[in-house]
């Protein structure tokens, strides 16, 4: 019904930038906030930033002045620049979407998330 599909991981050394993309598609009513996560070996997923249908957005204290969320309303698609990355920015990057969405004419609300796609920061 929905699908979230992540791109721009890879490999990058300690001072570098990224920009990762993803594309929400589907049966989509509606998407309220769209943000990224992470996950770094042997650690809990956390928080990396979010950003509301209006443009309000909010970082992890780790990420601020370095990342900039944003999103193309229209495209469903958010994006993550990575600026000034750091090696322990490494870590599997996750998309999430909080949305509405039909099937079979009936709306659900849910929250997406993407595959995930891999960050590494290493000289």
């Amino acid at each position: 019904q929905v699908q979230l599909v992540e791109s721009g991981g890879g490999l990058v050394q300690p001072g570098g930038s990224l920009r990762l993309s993803c594309a929400a598609s589907g049966s989509i009513v509606s998407i309220n906030a769209m943000g990224w996560y992470r996950q770094a070996p042997g650690r809990q997923r956390e928080l990396v930033a979010t950003i509301t249908s209006g443009g309000s957005t909010n970082y992890a204290d780790s990420v601020k002045g370095r990342f900039t969320i944003s999103r193309d309303n229209a495209k469903n698609t958010v994006f993550l620049q990575m600026n000034s990355l750091k090696p322990e920015d490494t870590a599997v990057y996750y998309c999430n979407a909080d949305l509405v969405y039909l099937m079979y004419s009936i709306s659900y609300h849910a929250q997406g998330w993407g595959q995930g796609t891999q960050v590494t920061v290493s000289s």
